[in-house]
């Protein structure tokens, strides 16, 4: 597949444009089906209203449009389009409807062309996620609103740069959900997405809405008119995307997708990640055991493919490009062999702040939420209150206590202030009270 770099696009190489149909890499009884579905479906008339469609150059769509009128499949409805520039229309004849009900009943996918899994093999690779040069300025960047212990950068740095597997652990609380985020963050550009893929006859869907983040961009056309290149419309130009889950994940999820009423094959969630990062937050609260949910991931994370199994049973290997973060409140050695471990290339320890460190993040977010401080307030939480949890200290701590005391404050009709009375209520919701009790 020939590319071309476009400097718009930060470096990352742009599919092009089919110039023949057989460029596209489809067969020609899938490019009639997928076309005559999509007039069924869509009501599309005019060549310019179904190359929109179908994601075709209008000159491609003309072809598909002509092969089919010689088949009998289509006819001209003899009407010009005022609205589409003079624009003549066409129309399924019966036979046509007849083949695109019969194609709809073997899938009912219809729209844009999908990509040859070869073809997007070869668009993955470009723009792989281990081309990405992470630098220590940019991923200081990303976590700027973070109070971060000095060394982590350190850590993190050469784990994130190498688009290698991460393993964040530590107690709870403390920041590894907003630190998986900053790493997406620290990604910065954009890669090309694909709205379907293509293999051995079925069609996948990839993109995904929830998944993928559209690129806006109102000058892209002129600034590739400029360069003479022609991008393939069947991709998108996306942000690089994050997948996160939680206690949720189920193996099942990382598996294709079937639809029995449909006929059609959604992209398991490993592969809509493609050139992006996928978190495993709160790793060990899922309903399969957390060594199971990892050796899953231990060929593609070695091998850099996955490999899904279609209905018929036939299984085939797709990329495997994605940054994989694993997050949990237990130490590694409590839920994982040595086998696991070793296979998880970077292990960080994302512990709770000092004293100092809790007080700086503290000042931080009374600043922020415009709450005044008070020093023998102060004095109270940190010599009376901490010491009956053995001064540990959390970074969410902060956000909560000054939250509960703020909403006292609106309760009581009270000027934002910490008083030690406001301290002691906000602890009380911190850490509820063993009590026994009656029924």
């Amino acid at each position: 597949m020939n590319m071309h770099t476009d400097p718009a696009q930060l470096g990352v190489p742009a599919p092009t444009q089919p110039r023949t149909l057989q460029e596209t890499g489809l067969t020609g009884v899938m490019l009639r089906d997928v076309m005559l579905k999509t007039v069924y479906r869509k009501s599309v008339e005019t060549t310019r209203e179904i190359s929109a469609a179908i994601c075709l150059t209008t000159g491609l769509t003309q072809q598909l449009i002509d092969q089919a009128r010689e088949a009998g499949l289509m006819q001209a409805t003899g009407t010009m389009h005022a609205g589409s520039s003079g624009e003549m229309g066409y129309q399924l004849t019966d036979a046509g409807k007849g083949r695109a009900t019969d194609a709809l009943a073997q899938s009912e996918y219809y729209g844009p062309m999908p990509v040859p899994l070869d073809r997007y093999k070869e668009q993955v690779k470009a723009q792989s996620i281990k081309n990405i040069k992470i630098t220590r300025q940019r991923l200081l960047d990303s976590m700027g609103h973070l109070i971060l212990p000095k060394d982590l950068i350190d850590q993190l740095g050469p784990a994130v740069g190498s688009g290698r597997s991460v393993l964040m652990y530590g107690p709870p609380g403390n920041g590894k959900s907003s630190i998986a985020e900053g790493i997406r963050a620290s990604l910065g550009d954009n890669i090309w997405i694909p709205h379907a893929i293509e293999y051995a006859g079925q069609v996948i869907t990839l993109y995904d809405p929830i998944v993928h983040t559209k690129v806006e961009q109102p000058d892209h056309e002129n600034s590739l008119r400029k360069t003479n290149l022609r991008v393939d419309t069947r991709y998108l130009l996306c942000t690089r995307p994050t997948v996160m889950t939680g206690g949720e994940l189920a193996l099942d999820m990382l598996d294709l997708n079937y639809n029995a009423v449909a006929r059609t094959y959604q992209a398991s969630l490993q592969l809509k990640s493609s050139g992006g990062v996928f978190i495993v937050d709160d790793l060990g609260r899922q309903e399969e055991p957390p060594q199971k949910i990892v050796n899953r991931w231990i060929v593609p994370m070695e091998m850099g493919y996955d490999i899904l199994a279609l209905q018929s049973g036939e299984k085939f290997e797709v990329p495997f490009d994605t940054l994989v973060v694993f997050s949990t409140n237990f130490h590694p050695n409590k839920i994982f062999d040595v086998a696991a471990l070793r296979r998880i290339f970077f292990k960080v320890l994302i512990d709770g702040p000092t004293q100092a460190e809790f007080l700086k993040i503290f000042a931080m977010v009374a600043k922020k939420k415009k709450f005044a401080l008070d020093e023998p307030s102060l004095v109270h939480l940190l010599k009376s209150k901490y010491p009956e949890i053995d001064n540990v200290y959390a970074n969410y701590h902060a956000n909560f206590l000054i939250d509960q005391m703020i909403a006292t404050c609106n309760f009581e009709g009270m000027e934002y202030r910490m008083t030690p009375e406001l301290v002691d209520r906000a602890w009380a919701n911190l850490f509820v009270e063993e009590t026994e009790i009656v029924h």
